[in-house]
C-alpha cells in the first residue's frame, strides 16, 4: 500500500525536529484547534456548533496537557514553574469556555498561546547578533 506523501513528510519532520521545534508545533496545533472551535460559533446547526466547539477545545486541551506533563521541573527552574501555572490556567479556562460556550474566554486563551508561540519562535532563531 502506497503511503500518503503528506503523512511521510510530517512523520519525518517530527522525527528530526528539535525540542523547541516540537514545542512550536504543539503550540501551532493547539491554536489551530482553538481557531476551529472559534469558527464553530458561527455554525447554523446547534448540534454541529456544540460538537465543533467541544471537539476542538478538547483537542487543544490534550495538547496543553502534553506540554504540561513534558515540562522538566528539575532542569527548568522558575520558567518551568511559570509555564506549568500557565498551562493549568489555560486548561481551566478552556474547560470553562467549553462548558459555557463562551467565545471571549476562547479568544483570551488563543491570544495568550499566540504570544507564547511568538516567544518560542524567537527562541528557535537563537540569539540575535548586533551588527
Amino acid at each position: 500500500m502506497a503511503r500518503n506523501p503528506l503523512f511521510t513528510y510530517t512523520k519525518v519532520s517530527l522525527e528530526t525536529a528539535s525540542q523547541v521545534q516540537l514545542v512550536i508545533k504543539l503550540y501551532e496545533g493547539a491554536i489551530k484547534f482553538l481557531e476551529t472551535a472559534r469558527a464553530g460559533f458561527a455554525e447554523d446547526d446547534p448540534i454541529d456548533r456544540i460538537q465543533t466547539i467541544h471537539n476542538h477545545i478538547t483537542k487543544a486541551q490534550e495538547i496543553i496537557h502534553e506540554l504540561n506533563i513534558t515540562l522538566d521541573m528539575e532542569q527548568g527552574g522558575e520558567m518551568a514553574t511559570q509555564l506549568r501555572e500557565l498551562y493549568q490556567y489555560f486548561d481551566k479556562r478552556l474547560f470553562e469556555a467549553n462548558m459555557k460556550k463562551d467565545i471571549k474566554i476562547l479568544e483570551e486563551v488563543i491570544e495568550r498561546l499566540t504570544t507564547l508561540l511568538e516567544a518560542w519562535e524567537e527562541i528557535s532563531q537563537g540569539p540575535k547578533q548586533d551588527d
